[in-house]
């Protein structure tokens, strides 16, 4: 009875959705005539964070402390970051929409560094992340995160996606992902990848922070996949680079701090 329902689910969601993967490009995206397969494209997520929802979740910090930084957080409550993803099938590149961004009474600050590349065809990363006052260039073979894939199903952005779920292995969160098998391409927001599809949607701890893809266009990327011409940064390995984040959190936690304020979540 579960597979029928399943499959049901399964057809209610596809058959809306089935003239529009295969001619447009979802949410006002571009004719995929350029990339009819889906291999090749640009998503716009918006990143939005929880910060009440994330003090609940660090049970070393006093109530006091809580208090105090549910208040300065107010500041960013509603706040969404605009990313995009870039992809094909040999490589992938998230970064900030605009790097200098203004908000909604005018002022505009400059970002943290934050580029993250995958390149598939030669199984190789390169991350270049501003992060504990330096900038680190993150160089190393690709390792893909440890998925589990679940049975179920949704629509994100005009495309029916699947679920999956790990554990964080540095920050040690729940991760839930909604990738498309429609975009046949393993990349990701943030330096999450390795589904058999493109994650149209990334949950942190569930919702502490949501990434959602807001559109999808089929299109070539091919010059917004390259990587800057000079890369400035302390040159360091993955593990080496997560060792460093899991000092920090430890040292962070021991001290009843929010180790979130100085790295990305």
């Amino acid at each position: 009875m579960k597979t029928l329902m399943y499959l049901l689910s399964f057809l209610l969601l596809t058959g809306p959705l089935a003239l529009a993967q295969s001619g447009t490009a979802p949410s006002g995206g571009a004719p995929s005539s350029a990339a009819p397969s889906g291999e090749e494209g640009v998503v716009t997520y918006e990143r939005s964070q929880n910060w009440a929802k994330m003090y609940a979740s660090m049970p070393f910090l006093s109530q006091e402390e809580k208090d105090r930084e549910i208040n300065i957080s107010k500041n960013w409550e509603g706040y969404k970051q605009k990313m995009r993803l870039y992809f094909s099938p040999a490589a992938s590149l998230y970064t900030y929409e605009n790097k200098d961004e203004a908000n909604d009474y005018g002022y505009a600050w400059r970002q943290d560094e934050y580029i993250i590349n995958r390149n598939f065809e030669k199984e190789r990363m390169t991350d270049i992340v501003e992060t504990l006052g330096k900038t680190y260039v993150i160089e190393d073979s690709l390792n893909a995160p440890k998925w589990k894939v679940l049975n179920q199903i949704k629509e994100v952005a005009g495309y029916v996606c699947m679920k999956a779920t790990m554990q964080d292995p540095v920050k040690g969160y729940k991760v839930t992902a909604w990738y498309a098998q429609d975009l046949p391409v393993p990349a990701g927001p943030e330096r999450y990848f390795g589904l058999p599809g493109v994650i149209l949607e990334l949950d942190l701890n569930d919702g502490v922070v949501l990434i959602e893809a807001k559109k999808v266009e089929l299109k070539s990327v091919t010059k917004e996949l390259a990587l800057p011409a000079k890369i400035k940064g302390r040159r360091i390995s993955d593990q080496a680079f997560d060792d460093m984040l899991k000092k920090h959190i430890a040292e962070q936690i021991k001290a009843q701090r929010n180790p979130f304020w100085s790295i990305r979540y």
